[in-house]
């Protein structure tokens, strides 16, 4: 008889899931992934079904790493919800799943996995690391990088706050909301001092890292904003006819992403601009791709299965080590 699953919860998965754990675990998950090889990652494009009537949509997100032997799916509703709503846009649960007998071992909390794993690669893509044997290998990064700014206040806002402040040294954080109640929320929230600028323009420009975590339908930031030589890591858009990023920004820049297939059918800023995927993540972190951080790049985030089973790996088992 198959064994009843664990329930773990939002604030538990909030406390089992760490950034410093999480950032190397993707790593190898991205670099899998862009390897192309059935025998090590097994990962269809998401399905949506759209819900018209609620302006909502639901994903389901299956994915199985064949060699870490993790089989999981997540289910995510994310809505164009109105400005005056209490109920988040986005919300999640994830099932991780004994891959020899089928069974569901645990039942979590998707929401902080989609926040954190998110924003962990968004970070992956950012950073600088080494390689062995002998080789510097630059992400995406510009050097020397000393103004962030974010583009949006909601979860996803925070956490990559929460990430970028971890992993690098900022002497200026900007931030941007169409909300300006929640935009006081934000900076109220957090540790350090954050600037909130009256418009897109004012936050963007000179930013050496730009994050654009909203949830437009047309373009918010524009290329005569940015600075030759930022990074642009955007989030939102995560539909064929949704936009962040203009036309002059997608074709100027040299673009990356997490997959080039969910690309092609999912991100508006890729779509309808026309611009050309020059290489995936994963084809950076395996040396396969350069990264060009002389140029504009940006890096455009839609979210993998692989990433949510990850994440639900590592709560899993630090769940059970405490037990």
């Amino acid at each position: 008889m198959a064994e009843i699953p664990v329930l773990i919860s939002r604030d538990e998965v909030k406390g089992l899931l760490k950034y410093s754990d999480l950032v190397s675990h993707l790593e190898v998950a991205l670099a899998k992934f862009s390897k192309r090889n059935a025998e090590e990652v097994i990962q269809p494009l998401r399905t949506i079904l759209p819900l018209e009537r609620y302006n909502g949509f639901l994903g389901v997100m299956p994915a199985y790493m064949v060699q870490e032997n993790i089989l999981a799916t997540k289910m995510v509703s994310f809505y164009q919800r109105d400005e005056g709503s209490d109920f988040p846009a986005h919300q999640a649960t994830v099932l991780l799943l004994d891959p020899q007998r089928g069974n569901v071992t645990a039942v979590m909390d998707g929401t902080v996995i989609t926040e954190k794993r998110t924003a962990a690669v968004s970070a992956i893509s950012t950073k600088q690391m080494w390689c062995v044997p002998f080789c510097h290998l630059q992400f995406l990064r510009p050097p020397h990088a000393e103004v962030l700014c974010i583009l949006g206040s909601g979860s996803q806002a925070l956490s990559h706050y929460e990430i970028f402040t971890q992993m690098f040294s900022f002497k200026e954080i900007r931030l941007w909301s169409r909300r300006k109640e929640k935009a006081k929320m934000f900076s109220s929230k957090v540790k350090g001092p954050v600037t909130v600028c009256s418009s897109v323009k004012n936050a963007a420009e000179g930013a050496d890292v730009i994050i654009t975590v909203t949830m437009a339908k047309e373009p918010v930031l524009q290329g005569q904003w940015v600075k030759p030589g930022a990074h642009i890591v955007a989030v939102g858009a995560c539909r064929p006819d949704w936009r962040e990023l203009d036309d002059d920004l997608m074709r100027e820049a040299v673009v990356y992403v997490d997959s080039r297939e969910a690309a092609s059918s999912e991100s508006g800023d890729v779509i309808l601009s026309g611009a050309v995927v020059f290489a995936e993540l994963g084809e950076v972190i395996n040396g396969s791709k350069p990264a060009h951080s002389e140029r504009t790049t940006v890096f455009k985030s839609l979210g993998m299965g692989i990433q949510d089973a990850v994440s639900a790996k590592l709560v899993f088992d630090q769940w059970k080590s405490q037990r």
